[in-house]
């Protein structure tokens, strides 16, 4: 049976652009930033944590030209089909904390059947909601 996700990811279209969106607008840490030859293994992590979210450029070796440029039309488009989500102890001060940072806001914090939460987008369109659970 599986125990735990330890690895997601999200296509991104510029590796360093999202590297400073994912380290200094949320606050994620680097976990790995290796070359690979024909890819950039670039992993970050909320900190203190074990999770890696892949910050993956589309194209070799997973995909082909065709596919990666098919994949970059649709993150470009903001239809990458990639999203987040962060939970964190405070809804309030981390919306203001992200768009104080630049976030670009998709949804102010609201209450929901599950807790409260807000939406932001990452530069390349992928969604992140950040929120407080109810438990």
């Amino acid at each position: 049976m599986l125990t735990s996700n330890n690895l997601s990811s999200i296509f991104v279209l510029d590796q360093d652009e999202a590297l400073r969106f994912y380290t200094q607008v949320l606050g994620l840490e680097v976990s790995a930033d290796v070359d690979f030859g024909p890819m950039r293994w670039l992993t970050v992590r909320v900190p203190g944590t074990d999770h890696e979210i892949l910050l993956e450029r589309p194209g070799m070796p997973a995909h082909d030209e065709a596919t990666a440029g098919a994949i970059r039309d649709l993150v470009t488009k903001g239809a990458g089909g990639g999203w987040l989500a962060f939970t964190t102890d405070d809804v309030q001060a981390t919306f203001e904390a992200v768009v104080a940072a630049g976030a670009e806001v998709t949804q102010e914090p609201m209450e929901q059947p599950y807790g409260t939460d807000f939406g932001i987008r990452d530069p390349f369109g992928n969604a992140i909601r950040i929120g407080r659970l109810n438990r």
